[in-house]
């Protein structure tokens, strides 16, 4: 999950904060049964700037989309 890649992240650098974005489709749900292709899900952990400051965020997701 996004929180234990974003633990992982902090203990070993140390930095003033995380953002970790995953998009994941799951193989039975495009292949299987329900055959619902370009059905994703997206988890998201956002630490310490990106958290606690709305501007890192916003920056972030800005720069994401472009």
């Amino acid at each position: 999950s996004s929180d234990l890649i974003a633990s992982c992240i902090g203990r070993a650098l140390q930095p003033r904060g995380v953002a970790v974005i995953v998009k994941a489709q799951h193989q039975c749900m495009t292949s299987r049964g329900v055959s619902k292709p370009g059905v994703a899900m997206v988890t998201r952990t956002f630490t310490g700037v990106f958290s606690e400051e709305p501007a890192m965020e916003a920056r972030l997701m800005n720069m994401l989309a472009a």
